[in-house]
């Protein structure tokens, strides 16, 4: 583990629970109606950055509201998509096109950050993750489906992946945050916790060029919803539950997995690839080219055919 990741995560934890203790407005994520309302304005102006047609749904499960946008042929295979930390659903938006022509799509609000979905329950452990995911699974009556999962995402999907009984097929990870190892170059992701301490433009755009090796290419409707999730949400614990799976968690996952992974990115580096490659039985991978953390946007069309080749 790097030596500054203990003093890194648990300034992360003390300011989670500080901002958690002092909020007055009884949301998990928002401190007030008013800043929700402004992140949920942006939201909506961001979504329709997809340019495909979809629906939106409120799921009810034991720890909360889960919203989820629906969107490809409903004959097609069933695909779900799990976004990165405080991105939301609507980071989908340079990938969609590609993946609803062969897929029917169900991409998750996840319960503990900005988004559409509302938890009411306590913070999840991973046994509530597990529990919370499969409550939807079975609410669309989802088998052999596949996932493409982000960051964070890209950790619960590989949490989802290795318990014994679940019904999904094949998996990507784009560059899966905490799963094969901890934060490659903490330093330079200093500049997230920054962010997160004392929201600013400056620091906003900082955080984006750390993280994207093309920050241009980033829509400003999407990078306006993407502040006010950063400027507007408390912060939280929950980075602390992703630790990275032991050699025996990854092993037992037999399904396929494609893991991508950007030349550039600051969370994951060589090791995550030598990792994922000794240790996940059908795993594949490949390393993007002029990418970084944000390598579905830096890299979309390299990403999207690779994502498309795999899951054919």
């Amino acid at each position: 583990m790097p030596k500054l990741l203990p003093k890194f995560l648990l300034l992360f934890l003390i300011v989670g629970c500080a901002s958690t203790k002092k909020a007055k407005y009884d949301d998990y994520v928002f401190h007030n109606k008013s800043e929700q309302n402004a992140y949920i304005k942006a939201y909506d102006k961001a979504l329709k950055l997809w340019d495909v047609p979809y629906t939106e749904e409120n799921i009810k499960t034991s720890f909360g509201k889960v919203h989820v946008i629906l969107a490809g042929p409903k004959n097609c295979k069933d695909l779900v998509l799990l976004h990165g930390m405080d991105a939301s659903s609507t980071m989908w938006y340079p990938n969609i096109k590609a993946l609803t022509k062969n897929h029917r799509i169900y991409a998750i609000d996840f319960i503990m950050e900005p988004g559409k979905s509302t938890l009411t329950a306590s913070p999840l452990s991973k046994e509530d993750m597990v529990s919370c995911y499969n409550e939807i699974f079975n609410y669309y009556k989802l088998k052999n489906f596949d996932i493409v999962a982000a960051s964070r995402g890209g950790w619960i999907a590989t949490l989802l992946a290795t318990q014994k009984m679940n019904s999904i097929d094949k998996i990507v990870l784009l560059s899966p945050a905490q799963t094969f190892k901890f934060i490659d170059k903490v330093g330079k992701t200093s500049s997230a916790l920054m962010l997160k301490l004392f929201p600013s433009e400056k620091k906003f755009g900082k955080t984006l060029a750390t993280f994207s090796t093309h920050p241009e290419k980033i829509s400003p409707v999407y990078k306006r919803q993407f502040y006010l999730a950063n400027k507007y949400a408390k912060s939280n614990s929950s980075m602390l539950k992703m630790t990275p799976f032991s050699n025996d968690e990854l092993r037992s996952i037999s399904n396929p997995i494609l893991v991508l992974i950007g030349d550039h990115d600051v969370i994951n580096g060589d090791d995550s690839v030598e990792r994922a490659k000794e240790y996940l039985p059908n795993g594949k991978t490949k390393t993007i080219k002029d990418a970084g953390h944000f390598l579905s946007i830096d890299q979309s069309k390299v990403v999207n055919d690779a994502m498309i080749d795999f899951l054919k």
